[in-house]
C-alpha cells in the first residue's frame, strides 16, 4: 500500500499493533526526509517532524507519523556507525476509522509467519512486493523474488538481488525471508559494489530499537493469508489496506 508524506510516495512495509488496540504501518523513515536522496545517514538526515499527516492509499483517514528512526537516533545522540547508517524505520498510526480496513498479509506472497530472528546467509532467498506507482498500475513487476548476498553493517543490513530492483516508490516495502518471517524494510539503491542491488534495513533490528527508544510498544502482526513461495506472478493479490 502507498503512503505519501508531504508528497513523498513510498510502500508500507508490514503491520503491527500495541496493547491499547493501536494499528500502524512502517515505512521507511527517509520517507520523511527532507534532504536530498543521498543522504541515507539517520544520525545527520533532515525529516519532517513527528506528528507529520501521512496520506495512506486506500484509507478514509490520513495516518500520523509517530516513530522515527532518524528523528530518535538524532534525539538520543546515536553513535554506533551501523545503527546510523541503516536503522531507516518508522511508524505512521491510523486512524481508528481504518482499522477494520486492515490485512496484514504481504500481497501476492502471504506471511509474514513471525519476526525474523536469523537474518540471512549468502544466497538466501528473499520476497518482495512493490507498488510504486511508477509501474502504471502494471502489478506483474510489482512481485519480486531474489537472492540475499549476506548481512553487513553488523547485521543491520541485507543487500538483496531481486529480478526487477526495487524503484522510486517501492521504498519502504516489506522483505520476507526464505520462510516467510519479516526480514527488512527496502532502504536503498545501490550502485556499488553491486550495481542494482537493494539495501534491505533489518525489521527485528528496527522495531527493537524503537520500543527500547522510541517511546513505543508495537508488535509484529502476522499474517492471515499463508506464506506462498512458489506463488506465481498471476496470482496477485491485495495486502495490507485491501481496498
Amino acid at each position: 500500500m502507498q503512503t505519501f508524506t508531504a508528497g513523498s510516495q513510498c510502500t508500507a512495509n508490514f503491520v503491527f499493533t500495541d496493547a491499547s488496540g493501536g494499528v500502524y504501518l512502517g515505512q521507511a523513515a527517509h520517507c520523511a526526509g527532507t534532504g536530498e536522496a543521498t543522504d541515507t545517514n539517520g544520525c545527520e538526515a533532515k525529516s519532517l517532524p513527528l506528528g507529520t499527516a501521512v496520506t495512506v492509499r486506500g484509507a478514509s483517514r490520513p495516518g500520523t507519523l509517530v516513530y522515527s528512526s532518524w528523528l530518535t537516533m538524532q534525539g538520543r545522540g546515536e553513535r554506533d556507525d551501523d545503527t546510523c547508517q541503516y536503522n531507516d524505520f518508522a511508524l505512521v498510526k491510523l486512524d481508528r476509522a481504518d482499522h477494520g480496513r486492515v490485512n496484514p498479509s504481504i500481497p501476492h506472497w502471504g506471511g509474514p509467519t513471525a519476526p525474523s530472528s536469523s537474518g540471512t546467509r549468502l544466497l538466501d532467498t528473499v520476497y518482495s512486493y512493490g507498488n510504486s506507482s511508477l509501474r502504471g498500475g502494471l502489478k506483474l513487476l510489482s512481485p519480486k523474488r531474489g537472492v540475499s548476498l549476506g548481512a553487513n553493517g553488523g547485521g543491520w543490513n541485507h543487500p538483496v538481488y531481486t529480478l526487477t530492483p526495487g524503484i522510486p516508490g517501492d521504498s519502504g516495502s516489506a522483505f520476507l525471508d526464505r520462510s516467510g518471517r519479516a526480514l527488512g524494510v527496502l532502504s536503498t539503491l545501490s550502485i556499488a559494489p553491486v550495481p542494482l542491488s537493494n539495501g534491505v534495513s533489518d525489521v527485528t533490528r528496527a522495531v527493537r530499537y524503537a520500543n527500547a527508544n522510541g517511546g513505543v510498544a508495537v508488535t509484529l502482526a502476522t499474517g492471515t493469508e499463508r506464506f506462498r513461495a512458489n506463488a506465481l506472478p498471476l496470482g496477485v493479490r491485495l495486502g495490507l489496506l485491501d481496498l
